[in-house]
């Protein structure tokens, strides 16, 4: 397998086959593979998080194509959105070097946005032979991250969304990215040394997975303060209560509505199905293991309305919904250590869903407002932030934000000083909680 280097074209070729994969007819599926299962009968809960519980090595598929490349996958011990032990599974490129590796000890925490409600869709699978449709979009990554593999760094991508794929649900996707660093660090495997310097890299999904790593470090990874350095982000969920607003009805992104619904509730073991109605059930039946490639321009002309008895249209009035959707607001989680790149883009326009009345503007899924507010947030709380807007959509954005985001994290490894932008950050949109209303 050749890597070829990050460049503007490549980015653009990118995003195009993103396109492309939701044109291509499904392939079959792939045959469930024991390894990512947790058997054993010393329980979870006796392992740290991080704990490596078993590994391979495995040449690694992209696109279902086999090629010459070889990765380490690693299950390991990590803690789900209820505070409880959980098995995930990461994927580890390492430089292929015999003697001197000079960048081997920096390592990108690389999140994937495979953004899916079905386990089957991580990109672990993907990259072990992986024959469907959703096995595309890591192939598609490879773009991204493919530069540092070439120049001899050390790539972690763990399923960030765990092994029930609990789609949209922060504080989980933060976890199973911290232990998958700590379990890169614990393996004799791969061979870091402790004091290995980490920079976390992730757009959309992967944003999601990427800030909120961030923010529950010093809680939840205080061990990893010493290897932490720098988060990278872009196409940002902020508070997904509002953008369920944003991207109902919309022709493209109107389907994450009903994807994050399913995956909040399941990551919180929320009884959704007794609030909906028939059409709703229907909807319900059909994306609860779905990835975004089959969601995506689907449920351009579903809403809330469509999906949820009378009784329950105010949101606000189900106690089980204010609770998990209130924890998943970023920002609540803690303040990050580590400085901060972000970006967000502000044409949502061009990928038809409109300016929002309520919160203003976003990318089609992602609210600008929202982002600006985490920002100035962190700002407030002495975290070094480089914030920038874009005029483009969430597809498009990427195009601009990642150049910035690698040069950022490739100063942040030189041990240069991080930059920030704080006193030209804009206000945004308020990220009070939700309150219930009886």
């Amino acid at each position: 397998m050749s890597f070829r280097p990050t460049t503007k074209h490549l980015l653009l070729t990118a995003v195009q086959a993103v396109v492309a994969t939701l044109m291509v007819p499904s392939m079959a599926s792939a045959a469930t593979d024991p390894f990512y299962q947790y058997t054993d009968g010393t329980p979870l809960a006796s392992f740290a998080p991080g704990t490596v519980l078993k590994s391979r090595t495995i040449t690694a598929y992209i696109a279902g194509f086999k090629t010459s490349y070889k990765a380490t996958q690693i299950v390991y011990r990590s803690t789900d959105a209820k505070q409880r032990p959980t098995a995930n599974v990461t994927t580890i490129f390492t430089p292929e070097c015999t003697s001197s590796c000079p960048n081997k000890n920096k390592v990108i925490s690389y999140q994937s946005f495979y953004d899916s409600l079905n386990p089957e869709d991580g990109p672990s699978r993907a990259y072990a032979g992986g024959k469907r449709l959703p096995d595309l979009l890591p192939a598609v990554e490879t773009v991204l991250f493919g530069t540092y593999v070439k120049n001899g760094y050390t790539v972690v991508i763990s399923d960030t969304e765990g092994q029930n794929a609990n789609f949209a649900a922060g504080p989980e996707y933060g976890y199973n990215t911290l232990d998958s660093i700590r379990a890169a660090l614990n393996s004799p495997e791969i061979g870091l040394d402790r004091s290995a310097k980490v920079a976390l890299l992730g757009y959309s999904g992967g944003a999601i997975a990427t800030e909120w790593a961030a923010e529950l470090a010093p809680s939840y990874a205080p061990d990893l303060k010493p290897n932490l350095i720098g988060a990278a982000f872009g196409g940002t969920l902020v508070s997904p209560e509002h953008n369920l607003t944003y991207v109902e009805g919309a022709p493209i992104w109107g389907g994450v509505m009903p994807m994050a619904v399913v995956g909040v509730a399941r990551s919180y073991e929320i009884d959704i199905k007794k609030y909906l109605t028939p059409r709703g059930l229907e909807v319900y039946d059909r994306i609860q293991k779905a990835s975004i490639a089959y969601v995506l321009g689907q449920y351009g002309k579903v809403t809330w309305k469509d999906l949820v008895k009378p009784e329950f249209q105010d949101r606000t009035k189900i106690p089980e919904y204010v609770a998990a959707v209130n924890t998943v607001i970023m920002g609540t989680g803690g303040t990050p250590e580590i400085p901060l790149q972000i970006g967000q883009g502000t044409g949502g326009i061009w990928e038809g869903t409109k300016t929002s009345p309520i919160w203003g503007k976003g990318d089609g899924v992602m609210l600008a407002g929202d982002v600006r507010t985490l920002a100035r947030q962190y700002c407030a709380q002495g975290v070094a932030v480089e914030h920038k807007e874009y005029g483009s959509s969430h597809f498009l954005t990427m195009l601009n934000w990642l150049p910035a985001a690698t040069a950022w994290i490739d100063d942040r490894f030189a041990g240069k000083p991080a930059p920030q932008n704080c006193a030209s950050i804009a206000p945004g949109n308020s990220l009070a909680p939700l309150v219930y209303k009886p």
